[in-house]
């Protein structure tokens, strides 16, 4: 049985949390507090834990919002040009990352909430199908497997934590990781 729609007011407040938590959680690691949350989101505590009764249903959220808008980024690159939509994608994640922490926590979060885990298999599926069309493009390596890629992802992803990581190191090593990948 499917949920009620939300008020309009409600969608706003949920709307308004979730953007709140990421920026706390993007600061302060998913140990954040939920007070925190609801007063960036200039809403009672007991309205965040109305829209999300645990810490993990909301890290959840974010990642199902995360997780969403990666989809739909990557399905617009296939269309644009299958044959370089997984290095693209690749390399959006890694900015994405170091220009907001989220996405590390969230990966480290891993493991411990089965909902995080469920959006992060999802973004392995769509991983899955950017390297099956740059395998059919004939621009990757036939031999290179999705655990790889999501590994080489994630390593980079973190690397984007480490002092001394400019911009330009990011872009660099980037590269050098999607040559690896290259036919």
């Amino acid at each position: 049985m499917s949920e009620p729609p939300l008020r309009a007011d409600a969608r706003r407040n949920r709307a308004r949390i979730l953007a709140a938590a990421a920026e706390v959680f993007d600061e302060h690691g998913t140990s954040a507090s939920t007070e925190e949350v609801a007063r960036r989101a200039g809403v009672a505590v007991g309205t965040v834990f109305r829209h999300f009764p645990t810490k993990n249903d909301l890290l959840a959220a974010i990642m199902k919002d995360l997780q969403s808008r990666l989809t739909a980024e990557a399905e617009a690159l296939a269309a644009k040009d299958e044959a370089t939509a997984l290095f693209t994608f690749f390399a959006d994640i890694v900015e994405h990352a170091a220009s907001t922490r989220t996405v590390i926590h969230l990966l480290a979060a891993a493991g411990t909430n089965v909902d995080v885990d469920r959006q992060l298999a999802a973004l392995g599926e769509t991983l899955d199908a950017l390297l099956t069309r740059a395998r059919k493009a004939r621009t990757v390596h036939s031999e290179v497997r999705l655990d790889e890629v999501i590994a080489l992802l994630t390593a980079a992803c973190q690397g984007t934590l480490a002092a001394g990581w400019t911009p330009d190191l990011r872009r660099r090593t980037v590269a050098r990781l999607l040559d690896g990948l290259r036919a």
